[in-house]
C-alpha cells in the first residue's frame, strides 16, 4: 500500500510541475555593479557617486572660475531626473545580464506535498507525504549560453556609455545655460539704458523739429527707434524668463525657484584654459558614441556565433529524487526514497530554414552594424575639427572687438570732451553714446559664444579635453 501511495504522489509531482525548465530564472538581486552601488547603498553615497563625476570631467568646469557654476554641475549630476533615469537603464541591462548568466548554472527546486488516498474496491486508506527535490542542467559544451552572457554583457557595457553620454550633455546644457543667462544679465542691463537713450533723442528729435532742424521723418524715424528698443527689451525679458526656467530642470529645482538662481556677472568669468593648437585623433576613442558603436561591432560578431551554435544540438542532464511515507516520522529512510536520473540530446534538424534565416539575419546586422561604427568614426573626427575651429574662429573675433571696443570708447571720450567745449550737441554725444552700448552688447554675445564654443570642444572630445 505504502509503495501505491508513494506512485500516486509522484505521479501527482511530475503532473503538477512536469519536468523542470532547462533555464532558470535570475534570483531577484538587489546587488549592483560595483560602480553603481550608489542607487542602492545609501552609505557612503557622495564615494560611490564620484564615478558619475569622473564621467564629466569636474575638474574643467572648476577652470570657469565660477563656484556657482561648478555647484550647479555638481547638483545637476545628484538631482536631474533625466540622469536619475539613465542609471536606472543601466542597472536594469545589468540585471538582464545576470538573468542570462543564470541560464548556464544548473536548476534546482523542492516542494512538499501531503496527500489522502483510498482505492476502488479496498477498505485501505490512509495519509501520505512527499518531498520532491528536482535538478536539471544544460550542459554548455559548446559555449552557446556562455557567448549569450557575454553578447547581453556587451549590451550593459553599451548602456554604461549611454550613461556617461547622458551626464555629458545635461552638463554641457547646464553650463551653457547658465552662461546665456549670466550674458542676457548684462544685456538686459544694457539694453534698458538704450531704451532709455533712444527716449531722450526722441524727445530731442522733436525740440529739433519745433526749431526746424530736423524733419517730420526724422521725427517719425526716431520714435520708431525707441519703440523697437523697447520691444527688444520685452523679448529679451521673456527670453531671460525661460532661460530660468529652464536652468532650474536641469539642476533639479522647480521653477519656482528659478528667480532664486545665484550667478556671476559675465565680466567675472574668465576660463583658465588654453586653447589647444590641435588635437590628436586619438581622442575620439574616449568618446562615449564611439566606444558604444565599437561595443556594438563586438555584441554583433557574438550574436553571430551564437546564431551558428544553434545549428549545434543541445545536451540536457536531469533527476529527481523523492521521499515518500505515510508519517513524517519515517521520512528519510532509505526505503521511502526514489531516485532518477537521465540525460538527452536534442538536434533540430529541420525547422523551415528558421536557423539559416537568423544566422543571414545576424550577419547583415553584424555589417549594418560595423558600417556605422566606421561612420561613427568618420563623423567623430570631423565634430572635434569643427569645434576647435569654431573655438578658434570665436576667440580671434572676440579679440577684434575687444580691439574695436577699445577705440569706440577712446572716440567717446574725445566727443565728451567736444561736447563740453560746445563743439557737437548733446543730441551728437547721445548717438556716439548708442552706438557704444551697442557694442558693448555685440562684445558680450562674442564673449559668451566664445565660453560657450569651450564648452562645444569639451563635449566633442567626451569631456577628456
Amino acid at each position: 500500500m505504502k509503495k501505491i501511495i508513494a506512485a500516486a504522489l509522484l505521479l501527482s509531482i511530475i503532473t503538477t510541475y512536469g519536468m523542470p525548465a532547462l533555464a532558470i530564472n535570475a534570483q531577484e538581486d538587489t546587488s549592483a555593479p560595483k560602480q553603481k552601488r550608489s542607487l542602492f547603498v545609501k552609505k557612503s553615497k557622495v564615494k560611490d557617486n564620484q564615478y558619475k563625476f569622473d564621467y564629466i570631467n569636474l575638474g574643467w568646469w572648476d577652470s570657469f572660475g565660477d563656484e556657482y557654476l561648478s555647484a550647479y554641475i555638481r547638483q545637476a549630476i545628484e538631482k536631474n531626473h533625466d540622469l536619475k533615469a539613465s542609471s536606472l537603464a543601466t542597472q536594469e541591462y545589468y540585471q538582464a545580464m545576470k538573468a542570462q548568466f543564470a541560464s548556464e548554472l544548473p536548476q534546482v527546486g523542492a516542494g512538499f506535498l501531503p496527500g489522502f488516498s483510498k482505492f476502488p474496491g479496498s477498505t485501505s486508506s490512509g495519509w501520505g507525504f512527499a518531498l520532491p527535490i528536482y535538478a536539471s542542467y544544460e550542459v554548455d559544451l559548446f559555449l552557446k549560453n556562455r557567448d549569450k552572457t557575454k553578447s547581453t554583457k556587451k549590451t550593459y557595457e553599451a548602456s554604461l556609455q549611454d550613461e556617461r553620454s547622458a551626464h555629458i550633455s545635461v552638463a554641457s546644457a547646464v553650463g551653457t545655460t547658465y552662461l546665456n543667462i549670466v550674458q542676457m544679465d548684462e544685456m538686459l542691463k544694457i539694453q534698458e539704458e538704450i531704451v532709455s537713450l533712444r527716449e531722450n533723442l526722441y524727445e530731442l528729435e522733436k525740440l529739433r523739429f519745433e526749431e526746424g532742424i530736423s524733419s517730420s521723418m526724422d521725427v517719425v524715424n526716431s520714435e520708431k527707434a525707441f519703440i523697437t528698443a523697447q520691444n527688444n527689451f520685452i523679448e529679451m525679458k521673456k527670453q531671460h524668463y525661460k532661460m530660468l526656467n529652464q536652468f532650474a530642470v536641469l539642476i533639479g529645482e522647480s521653477p519656482e525657484n528659478a528667480d532664486q538662481i545665484k550667478r556671476k556677472t559675465l565680466a567675472e568669468i574668465n576660463i583658465s584654459k588654453t586653447i589647444p593648437a590641435e588635437i590628436a585623433t586619438e581622442v575620439i576613442t574616449s568618446r562615449p558614441d564611439y566606444l558604444k558603436a565599437e561595443i556594438a561591432v563586438e555584441k554583433a560578431g557574438l550574436d553571430v556565433r551564437v546564431a551558428k551554435k544553434e545549428f549545434l544540438p543541445s545536451i540536457t542532464i536531469g533527476g529527481m529524487g523523492i521521499f515518500t511515507a505515510n508519517d513524517l516520522g519515517s521520512m528519510f529512510t532509505t526505503k521511502n526514497m526514489l531516485l532518477g536520473i537521465g540525460g538527452g540530446l536534442l538536434w533540430p534538424l529541420f525547422t523551415g530554414g528558421q536557423r539559416v534565416a537568423n544566422l543571414k539575419m545576424k550577419k547583415a546586422q553584424y555589417e549594418r552594424i560595423l558600417e556605422t561604427y566606421l561612420q561613427t568614426n568618420l563623423t567623430s573626427i570631423q565634430e572635434v575639427n569643427d569645434s576647435l575651429y569654431v573655438l578658434k574662429s570665436d576667440d580671434k573675433r572676440y579679440n577684434q572687438l575687444v580691439k574695436q571696443y577699445d577705440l569706440e570708447s577712446k572716440n567717446y571720450k574725445l566727443n565728451e570732451q567736444k561736447y563740453g567745449e560746445g563743439v557737437i550737441s548733446k543730441f551728437d554725444l547721445l548717438r556716439y553714446e548708442e552706438n557704444l552700448l551697442s557694442l558693448e552688447q555685440q562684445l558680450n554675445q562674442y564673449k559668451t559664444e566664445r565660453l560657450v564654443s569651450f564648452i562645444g570642444l569639451y563635449k566633442s572630445t567626451g569631456s577628456k579635453i
